[in-house]
Order: C-alpha cells, then sequence, then structure tokens
C-alpha cells in the first residue's frame, strides 16, 4: 500500500515504548504480506490488459483525435504496473528476507524500505495525477477544446517526484529515526509534512474529477442537442452510459483510497486512544484496495458501446492481406449493382461524414 504510516516504520526503532512497536507485536506480518502480493498481482493483471494495444477504429482521419483519451488510460496504466510491481516486490522481500520494521542498527533494511516505499508513492501519485489528467481531458474534449499530452506527462512525471523527495526527505534525513522525537513540535515538523504531501493531492483529485465529470456530461448533453437538435432515446441511452461510467470511474477511485485518507485522520487525532485491531484492519482494507485500483479500472475504462479487441502482431499481416481481398470485392460489387435505393442504402462518403460524432475515449459514438 502507498501510506505515510508504513513509511515511517522505515525508521530505527530506539524507543522501546513506541506504540509502534507495540503494534507489530500483534500485527501478522506474513499475512499482510501475503495480502497484498495477491492484491499486487491481480493489480499488474489489470495494468497489462489495458495496456495491450486495441485495433484501431474504423473511423475517419478526421474524428482519430476524438480517441486520445486512450493514450492518458495506457499511462494510467503503466503508472498502476510499476506500482503494484513495487508493492510485490517490496512484499515479498519483507515475507522471506527482510524485516518490515527495522532493528536499531539494521540499516540495509531501513534503506530497502525507505526506497521501495519512495517508488511505490511517486507511482501511485502519478496514478493520481492521470485520473486527474484523464477527467480534464474529458471536460476539454466534449468542449471542443485540444488536449494538452505535454503538460499532462510533466505534471503527472514531474509533480509526484517533487512531493515524494520533499516528504520522505524530511522524515529520514540526517539519521532516519523519526521515532525518538522530544516534542509534539518536532514531531508535526518532522512527520507531518510527508502525510500532507500524499494526502492534500489524494484529496485534490477526489474533489476535483466529480466537478469536472459533471460539467462534462453537461457539455456531451449540449453538443448532443446541437448537434441532432432532437433528443430521442439513443441520445438518451449515450449520456446515461457516459454518466454511469464517469460515476463509476470516480467510485473505483474512492474505494480505492478514501481508507487511506480515513486512516491518516484516525492516526493524526486519536493515535494515543486508537484500537491496535482498528489501526491493523485498515492497514489489510489498504493493503486489498490500493493495488486492486489497476484492476478495477481496467474494468471501468474499458470500451462500453463495442467489443474491444486485442491487436496481435502475429496475425495482423494475414488480416491485412485478408482485408484488402474483401475490400476489393465489396468495391466491385458495389461498382456494378445500382438501383434506386442504393443512394439510401449505401450513401457516399461525404455524407456519412456530416453525421456528427462524439467519442468517449474511442468507446462512446454517436
Amino acid at each position: 500500500m502507498a501510506d505515510p504510516t508504513l513509511q515511517t516504520f522505515c525508521c530505527h526503532h530506539t524507543n522501546r515504548t513506541d506504540k509502534a512497536i507495540a503494534i507489530m507485536q500483534e500485527f501478522n506480518t506474513d499475512a499482510y504480506n501475503t495480502v497484498c502480493m495477491i492484491s499486487s498481482t491481480m493489480g499488474m493483471i489489470g495494468a497489462i490488459y489495458q495496456i495491450l494495444p486495441r485495433e484501431d477504429l474504423n473511423i475517419s482521419q478526421r474524428w482519430r483525435s476524438f480517441s486520445r483519451g486512450r493514450d492518458i488510460i495506457v499511462w494510467l496504466a503503466v503508472a498502476d504496473l510499476l506500482a503494484s510491481l513495487g508493492v510485490f516486490v517490496r512484499s515479498a522481500l519483507w515475507k522471506n528476507f527482510k524485516s518490515i520494521m527495522p532493528m536499531e542498527n539494521d540499516m540495509s533494511s531501513v534503506i530497502f524500505c525507505a526506497l521501495s516505499s519512495a517508488w511505490t508513492q511517486y507511482f501511485y501519485m502519478a496514478t493520481w495525477i492521470w485520473t486527474l489528467c484523464y477527467a480534464v481531458d474529458m471536460k476539454l474534449l466534449l468542449g471542443d477544446k485540444n488536449g494538452h499530452s505535454m503538460y499532462y506527462h510533466a505534471l503527472a512525471w514531474v509533480l509526484p517526484a517533487i512531493l515524494t523527495s520533499f516528504g520522505l526527505i524530511i522524515l529520514y534525513i540526517p539519521d532516519a529515526n523519526c521515532h525518538n522525537l522530544t516534542s509534539l513540535s518536532s514531531a508535526i515538523l518532522r512527520i507531518l509534512p510527508n502525510y500532507c504531501a500524499t494526502y492534500v493531492l489524494l484529496a485534490i483529485v477526489m474533489i476535483a474529477n466529480p466537478i469536472l465529470y459533471v460539467a462534462s456530461t453537461r457539455d456531451l448533453e449540449t453538443a448532443v442537442l446541437h448537434s441532432m437538435a432532437q433528443m430521442t432515446g439513443r441520445e438518451r441511452k449515450l449520456i446515461q452510459t457516459v454518466r454511469l461510467k464517469f460515476a463509476l470511474i470516480n467510485l473505483v477511485y474512492y474505494v480505492c483510497w478514501t481508507p487511506n485518507l480515513i486512516n491518516g485522520i484516525l492516526l493524526w487525532t486519536l493515535w494515543f486512544k486508537l484500537p491496535i485491531k482498528a489501526i491493523i484492519t485498515l492497514w489489510y482494507i489498504m493493503a486489498v484496495t490500493n493495488p486492486l485500483q489497476a484492476f478495477f479500472n481496467a474494468i471501468v475504462y474499458q470500451s462500453w458501446t463495442r467489443r474491444e479487441k486485442l491487436r496481435l502482431e502475429c496475425c495482423q499481416d494475414f488480416k491485412s492481406s485478408t482485408n484488402i481481398h474483401l475490400n476489393a470485392i465489396d468495391k466491385r460489387d458495389s461498382s456494378t449493382h445500382f438501383s434506386e435505393s442504393s443512394p439510401l442504402l449505401n450513401p457516399r462518403r461525404e455524407h456519412r461524414q456530416n453525421i456528427p460524432h462524439i467519442s468517449i475515449n474511442g468507446s462512446s459514438s454517436l
């Protein structure tokens, strides 16, 4: 999981009376690492499925820009894959070779814990920003505006690096001893910045995404009305489908990351009063929900109005030659068979291009 609480366990523990020691005495680390490995494996499977190439849509070049959301989804899946991989490797090593809580002179475990935590936190932060970028891009798309791919990449890869470095440097430098603090003010100055760097970004995306998706749905309704000058059952179904898809995207994000926010709030308000079992239960919930974000994303971000087909390169040459042959036959047949109904049954290409077309990630079209 990506949680600042676990990152504080990477510090040296010279204070034997610290509550973290009491938590570890009741914490079944083997069971926890097993849960992390299972959930991260499912997350990697979902991310790999999202990254695999799809067959190109049979649409004109004029409308190919509308499938730009697919690129964002791929980068979101890449970040999810690397984050889940970090969780899997860290849990596997913790289970077999290392200890979650390093002892006083165990510097190798401190370094491993700090680096693996930084890796996981960085890529999960990147997934949060890519989730936000997708919502922003949908708003721009339905407002008939161009996306900003370069800005998306700069924000998604640079900002997490700054926030992760800021939080963990203050936490670990100079001696990786964040538990033997003499006052509340020193604890706030040493530990709280990492919580803020993590959870402020998480909360911003939680607040911004629903607002952006509501505005995007309104833009879609306006676009449909302006394009078709009517609202038939087909248009209503399209809008309902897109609204449901946006709602489920938000739901997945909330399910996967709300436990982290609850954990952070409870620890900073009720740390000395919170039952140890409640803390451990929250950790198990996060161990399940955090890595499963990629698995759930593979469900909610996929095409909803057509069946997606993976593009297998080994079969492309055969399919291309077959399609060329079939297209030649179709053209020959269409050029030799005409009747009074032909203009209605086989409208000219320029007429078809005048039909309004709205695409959400190349998956929902009108």
